[in-house]
């Protein structure tokens, strides 16, 4: 049993078309499809979200020439002679910006791992995993991270570094991997919560981080923090128990420390350690005294008596921290590792703030106190972003002594530089910052991979800096390293040096030697001329229609031709299923020079959502400016107007629109947290996770009551992954106040599995009691949709009509698909497909709706349905699955291997290699079975239907007669 989705994910029929009811691969796609429906994965909040490499405009060269059919127009020129009145200040600001021109446009070089066979290099990270010994796994996970990042999968990136952690063996990674997983949520953005906060789990407790020993099987555990405050939360570190008892005195020794004197059991103090042994009993002269000068060792009276007790009881009760630094200097001095090791574990407790951290690291390195380091380390990578640039901080991290420092005590490793480097190439790619701390992750790299890896992304940052030489040497050393990829890099940086003919000759090189791929046609584009030039992106776009250089090169193109509506309907084209701010900066750019304002200020404002610190026009005019000039040009709108327009844009499924009326509604009213909410809702859906949650953590902090906190809070839990404490937050929640979100809230977690009846049962009283609160058209209209979907789930088809009615009724299109539903369960696929055509021409998005059609037609129709949600949207892979049964129950293999493969190049989707290799099964070919079920339990080592194929091919493969 299942739900429809909190953003309505397009359902699936239980029933197969009749002429295609004995196609046993059709069958398989359609089986897949409606497992798909009968779960919540189009309800959860993570599995609609793929992050997209967001590229901006090269600022290399901002300056903008005619073409050569001539001139054309300036935004100045525009905006001037619009027949609108502009103010002069307006006018002098957008002069110096003309309109993109072909020339300054180039896409970077991708920061990351990059394999020319993907599907093979994830075959094998598989099999090492396979073969890898619990202690080498998190470093192969690590890897697996680092060639996942092309993906830009939030989801599995996220797996990687957990998969990492919980196979993470010193506390050294578990410091730095916890802080790692943390950073990827930016928990900081919460108000009032703190660097050490903790989500109840180990795997990013920062106390479990700092216990040594492995225990994988622990790692999802709630942690100490979620104990009874009743219940022990100290770090939890075992520290060998010894007999301290005073049973047998061996006389005393006094300790002379300046005028103080402390005496103490020479045979206790002697059992701290080997040297203090062989002081009081060998043949020093210090064992014949009962008096010993202790002047000059670097302890106090105080923190004499502190060790005299600490070697009677073993106990650190009552001593203050400075008391302990010199027990901690004491126990080095004279190798004490009892006394070191409790000294340590004390101190390490006490880090709770960026200043104690900075002050202790100090001590700790020099005492070599490894958990105290890893403590202060702690603290810092927790701050990430922040505190970057403080000067202490990078004393600690940038300089070679400061890692050399490091490594001195186990805490200098490619992960931590890996981590940190991530971080400020992020924040500023070409800052010194940056530069040294990659040049600290190539001297920690040991492994190929990791060499190619820190070579090739200290190249992509000196290229940014325009250091062009070096950057050249980097990428050669990371190609000599086994990446091909940073071929790339070296080309570019050939071609920045004026060596244009070699940079084409390298890249033609590589695509004849190696399978095509489409980054390798976009690369060479750039040292090609003319028609050749758009030739190699059209190549580009076939093979890899994802990459939005080519779609922007052409757009741009057609805009110095002064053909602007071709260059709109070009960028349309990628910009209708990979909303990044740069198309839509590009469009709002073309739209300007159209006079077309009130579409230009929809594409900013919702770029503005999307990056609310981006700047217009090659880094040189801030958003929020241009906004403040446009609006001199587009109709003002009341909040009730706003509303009226978030309603109908929402409605039609124009998720751009709405973003961009919510941003305008959020000007007026930046605390008011359900339009934020609203926002991550749209964010989502458009597959922008990580501005989706800062707005989803944004609704939290500005919630004006406990109740409507709690809510934000339990959907922030649920979208990490923790359902329960998500239910936990929501029951709170309602016990407060009744609210339609709480228990929309309790009803989409609870709905997050098979669903038996009495389940069922209990989400559908939660969903009616969801519908008895006050709220607006646009969450009631997903309620009702969502109940429907339970009661179609459980056979009720009436009542499921009913709902989508309702939905209908109050304007929520999205119903058409669960009616469609309806009726095809009812067997009137006639009635499906009408309603099906309703969608497609009310929605904007309309992708999901042919693919959708599909199935309530026959084969011809759904081919064509198919092949226009291809073209909308290259990413969804339902209709190259489906061709791809289609071509394999007609007989015809090898197409129906290619038309995957094509698909895979680009997307190689979990469902689509497991589909491959059960084709490559059924011909005999078990090589390649193997190898595309080892990638696709790369991507998810818990995939069933995967997990049994690979056993019986693996079966298969060593008796053909089994």
């Amino acid at each position: 049993m299942s739900a429809s989705t909190h953003n309505e994910g397009a359902g699936q029929s239980q029933q197969q078309q009749p002429n295609l009811a004995k196609s046993r691969f059709v069958n398989l796609i359609r089986q897949y499809s409606l497992q798909v429906s009968n779960t919540m994965l189009g309800l959860k909040l993570k599995d609609r979200c793929k992050i997209t490499q967001v590229h901006a405009f090269s600022p290399s060269d901002t300056s903008t020439k005619p073409s050569q059919g001539g001139g054309y127009p300036t935004i100045s020129s525009v905006l001037s002679n619009s027949g609108e009145t502009i103010s002069v200040t307006a006018a002098e600001v957008l002069r110096p910006y003309g309109l993109p021109a072909t020339h300054s446009l180039e896409p970077p070089i991708d920061p990351f791992l990059k394999s020319v066979d993907f599907v093979e290099s994830l075959a094998e990270l598989y099999k090492r995993v396979e073969k890898s010994s619990d202690f080498d796994k998190s470093l192969v996970y690590l890897e697996q991270y680092s060639l996942l990042c092309s993906l830009g999968d939030p989801k599995l990136l996220r797996r990687c570094l957990q998969s990492a952690r919980q196979h993470a063996v010193d506390v050294h990674s578990k410091v730095v991997l916890s802080a790692w997983l943390r950073y990827e949520r930016r928990e900081d953005e919460l108000v009032g919560s703190s660097a050490l906060d903790c989500i109840g789990r180990n795997l990013e407790c920062p106390k479990a981080a700092l216990s040594k020993g492995y225990d994988p099987d622990s790692v999802f555990d709630h942690c100490q923090c979620f104990r009874t405050v009743n219940e022990s939360s100290e770090v939890d570190i075992s520290v060998e128990e010894e007999d301290y008892s005073n049973s047998e005195e061996d006389g005393t020794v006094c300790f002379c420390i300046g005028d103080e004197e402390v005496h103490c059991s020479r045979g206790k103090i002697a059992s701290l350690s080997s040297p203090l042994k062989a002081m009081l009993y060998g043949n020093f002269v210090e064992s014949e005294r009962d008096r010993i000068d202790f002047s000059l060792n670097g302890i106090s009276g105080e923190g004499m008596r502190a060790v005299k007790f600490f070697s009677l009881y073993g106990s650190l009760d009552m001593c203050s921290p400075d008391i302990v630094l010199e027990m901690l200097s004491f126990a080095n001095r004279f190798c004490c590792e009892r006394m070191k090791s409790t000294c340590d574990i004390y101190l390490a407790s006490l880090v709770s703030d960026l200043d104690e951290a900075l002050v202790l690291i100090d001590y700790a390195l020099e005492e070599r106190a490894d958990i105290l380091v890893a403590s202060c380390l702690q603290v810092l990578l927790r701050e990430l972003p922040g505190y970057l640039y403080n000067s202490k901080i990078m004393n600690v991290f940038c300089s070679s002594e400061g890692k050399d420092r490091l490594a001195v005590v186990g805490h200098a490793s490619f992960l931590l530089y890996y981590f940190l480097s991530e971080v400020a190439m992020e924040d500023n790619m070409t800052s010194n910052v940056t530069v040294m701390l990659l040049e600290r992750l190539r001297e920690c790299a040991t492994e190929r991979w990791q060499k190619a890896l820190a070579l090739h992304r200290l190249g992509c940052v000196l290229l940014e800096r325009k250091e062009f030489k070096d950057a050249q040497s980097c990428f050669e050393v990371a190609t000599w390293a086994g990446h091909v990829y940073s071929m790339a890099g070296v080309a570019r940086s050939k071609f920045k040096q004026g060596q244009r003919f070699m940079a084409y000759e390298l890249i033609t090189s590589l695509i004849s030697t190696y399978k095509s791929a489409g980054w390798m046609y976009q690369e060479r584009s750039l040292y090609n001329l003319g028609n050749k030039k758009i030739l190699d992106l059209n190549d580009a776009t076939k093979l890899d229609p994802t990459l939005s250089f080519p779609y922007k090169y052409r757009a741009v193109a057609k805009l110095e031709e002064n053909h602007i509506e071709a260059a709109i309907t070009e960028i349309n084209r990628i910009a209708g299923f990979k909303v990044s701010p740069d198309c839509l900066e590009l469009r709002a750019w073309f739209l300007i020079a159209l006079e077309d304002y009130e579409s230009a200020m929809r594409d900013i404002r919702a770029l503005l959502t999307l990056e609310p610190n981006y700047r217009m026009f090659h880094g040189k005019l801030r958003g929020e400016h241009l906004v403040e000039l446009l609006n001199q040009h587009v109709q003002r709108w009341s909040p009730a107007d706003c509303w009226m327009q978030l309603y109908d844009r929402w409605s039609s499924v124009d998720d751009i629109g709405s973003l961009a009326v919510i941003h305008q509604m959020l000007i007026n009213d930046p605390g008011k947290s359900v339009l934020r909410f609203r926002q991550s809702l749209l964010l989502l859906r458009l597959n922008c996770h990580k501005a989706a949650m800062r707005s989803l953590r944004l609704a939290r902090n500005h919630s004006g009551s406990k109740h409507e906190r709690l809510v934000y809070e339990g959907w922030i839990l649920y979208d990490t992954g923790h359902r329960e404490e998500a239910l936990s937050k929501a029951e709170e929640s309602i016990s407060i106040r009744r609210s339609f979100e709480a228990f929309f809230l309790k009803a989409y977690a609870l709905a997050d599995s098979s669903l038996d009846p009495e389940a069922a049962s209990y989400v559908v009283q939660l969903l009616e009691e969801a519908l008895r609160c006050p709220s607006d058209g646009l969450r009631k209209g997903q309620a009702l949709n969502n109940l429907g979907s339970i009661y179609v789930d459980c056979g009720k088809l009436d009542l499921a009509a009913d709902c989508y009615v309702s939905a209908l009724k109050i304007k929520h299109t999205r119903a058409h698909q669960g009616l469609a539903r309806v009726y095809h369960l009812k067997y009137d696929r006639k009635a499906a497909y009408d309603e099906m055509t309703k969608l497609i021409d009310k929605a904007q998005n309309r992708a999901s709706a042919y693919e959708k059609r599909s199935e309530y037609c026959d084969r011809d129709m759904a081919n064509n349905d198919l092949s226009l949600a291809s073209q909308l949207d290259p990413l969804r892979t339902y209709p190259y699955r489906y061709r791809a049964a289609v071509l394999m129950d007609d007989q015809r293999e090898n197409e129906a291997v290619e038309e995957l493969t094509k698909a895979i190049a680009f997307k190689p989707d979990l469902q689509m290699l497991n589909l491959r290799a059960a084709f490559h099964e059924s011909i005999g070919d078990l090589s390649s079975a193997l190898r595309d079920c080892q990638a696709a339990l790369c991507l998810d080592h818990n995939h069933r239907d995967t997990l049994d194929l690979y056993s019986r091919t693996q079966t298969q493969a060593i008796d053909p007669r089994a």
